[in-house]
């Protein structure tokens, strides 16, 4: 008995990390395909928010005794 769940366990780890690496695999696609990239370049922000996070920006500045730029 203890050497069938042995097995058990062990055919339960293997799955999992065939399913870890999997996730592995899809995350460096997604890395490498540069959305990340187009998000920090602000691609998918429209003027009005990008102008709005400004003005917080420089709310928190002022609040902090800086001046906005």
């Amino acid at each position: 008995m203890a050497e069938s769940a042995k097995k058990v366990a062990q055919e339960a780890e293997d799955r999992l990390e065939k399913v870890a690496e999997n996730i592995r695999e899809r995350f460096d696609r997604i890395i490498k395909s540069g959305f990340t990239d187009k998000i920090r370049e602000g691609r998918f922000a429209d003027q009005m928010d990008q102008g709005v996070d400004r003005a917080r920006a420089d709310e928190r500045l002022q609040k902090q005794g800086g001046s906005p730029s």
